[in-house]
């Protein structure tokens, strides 16, 4: 299994863009997906994370401006992204949940990054 990102890159402020994150592989289930942000010098931090049932989770330093959405049948995890700021600057990661198709044990699974660049 693999999770690949991509629709980082560098936006002015008060610009927006959109991450997509695609699983592949042989799952069971695809559970819980998130994507989190780190910073140079910064922990990574979760930035929204959305549930089988579409619940949806933010941190409060992007609520109101991010929106994190899911389609279960493309298994994938998206994150449209306005209204950015400086501060919005780091390496974006997907997070997912799956539960394996072979043994059924749930492991957390991460993607490689794709990074976003806010100038002011």
């Amino acid at each position: 299994v693999q999770l690949q990102a991509s629709g980082g890159g560098s936006v002015q402020a008060g610009g927006s863009l959109r991450l997509s994150c695609a699983a592949t592989g042989s799952m069971f289930s695809l559970n819980d997906m998130a994507w989190y942000r780190q910073a140079p010098g910064n922990q990574r931090e979760l930035v929204a994370g959305i549930t089988t049932g579409a619940s949806t989770n933010y941190a409060d330093s992007v609520k109101g401006r991010f929106t994190i959405s899911r389609d279960n049948a493309k298994k994938s995890v998206y994150l449209q992204m306005n209204s950015l700021k400086p501060e919005d600057s780091a390496k974006y990661f997907c997070y997912a949940r799956i539960r394996s198709a072979f043994n059924s044990r749930e492991r957390d699974y991460w993607g490689q990054g794709t990074q976003v660049t806010v100038s002011s």
